[in-house]
């Protein structure tokens, strides 16, 4: 609770701080807002976003829903209208950002908490491959999770984040070798990805889906290294083809997917590997790290 209220009060000065800028900048002005009135725009987000977050910063949860509630609806509003007119693009990625900050906050707020458990749910949910399955069956299963994942995270929203970074006008220069550099990166990595994957379908008797997960601790291949080399694949692939696109904002993705998962999602997956796999487990927690291989190993 106390860093939900505490974000809401970095927030309200950001904001008062931001409108400073706006009065006194043309330049800010410009890219934030494009050609919007900003005394318009003034009316409503000083005392809805400003205000409003100061007030969520001082305990009133009300405020912190309709702080939320307003940044959500400016985020929206500006992606739209940056996208007519290639303007504010600047804008709508600050607006993004503190939207999603604004409504983990409010769960901060609320509950003292981040609600993660359902991301594992469903289709997520952590369940073992079937045992009696071979293991030409499990390698096809990776083979076709890897075709519809990567051509999703890795070609389908890449190509979307930079379509509207060039639509926003909110791209930066990269020097004339990076897309050579992420396409060698971009080769090691999915080298990389095929050897966690198969090793898990063979060695493991399963897939790396959760709802197929391997019926076996996998301590060979990749994993005697670094215990997540199909994650550490994977987001080490999206950095690449933002260097392969010369997008900062798909470099972006790739990083903050990391973060992402090492913070929401790992907790859950080591819990469940501890439960079926008990000091089996521990050791291999404790020996081998989660994101810098150890070579000599």
């Amino acid at each position: 609770m106390l860093w939900g209220r505490i974000y809401f009060g970095v927030q309200a000065a950001a904001g008062a701080a931001w409108w400073i800028a706006v009065a006194v900048s043309p330049l800010v002005r410009e890219a934030t807002l494009g050609g919007l009135d900003p005394l318009a725009v003034a009316v409503a987000d000083t005392p809805l976003f400003v205000v409003g977050s100061a007030l969520a910063a001082a305990g009133v949860r009300a405020a912190a829903w309709v702080a939320t509630g307003w940044t959500l609806l400016v985020a929206v509003a500006l992606a739209v209208y940056a996208t007519l007119t290639t303007e504010a693009g600047w804008g709508v990625l600050v607006m993004a950002a503190a939207a999603v900050a604004s409504a983990i906050a409010l769960y901060l707020t609320l509950t003292g908490r981040v609600p993660t458990a359902w991301l594992i749910s469903g289709p997520f949910a952590f369940r073992p491959a079937l045992p009696s399955r071979m293991a030409a069956s499990h390698l096809a299963s990776t083979g076709a999770q890897i075709v519809v994942f990567w051509g999703f995270f890795l070609v389908v929203v890449p190509l979307a984040i930079t379509f509207f970074e060039r639509r926003w006008a909110v791209g930066l220069p990269f020097p004339w070798f990076v897309p050579a550099i992420g396409v060698v990166v971009l080769v090691l990595a999915s080298g990389l990805g095929l050897w966690s994957g198969v090793t898990m379908s063979v060695v493991g008797n399963g897939t790396p889906l959760p709802s197929a997960m391997a019926n076996r601790l996998v301590v060979a291949g990749p994993y005697r290294f670094i215990r997540n080399p199909m994650a550490v694949a994977g987001f080490v692939q999206g950095a690449a083809v933002g260097l392969v696109l010369s997008s900062w904002l798909v470099v972006a993705y790739g990083v903050l997917g990391a973060v992402f998962w090492n913070y929401a999602i790992r907790p859950h997956e080591e819990t469940d590997l501890e439960t079926r796999f008990g000091d089996d487990f521990r050791r291999y927690r404790d020996t081998v790290r989660c994101w810098v291989p150890a070579l000599s190993r």
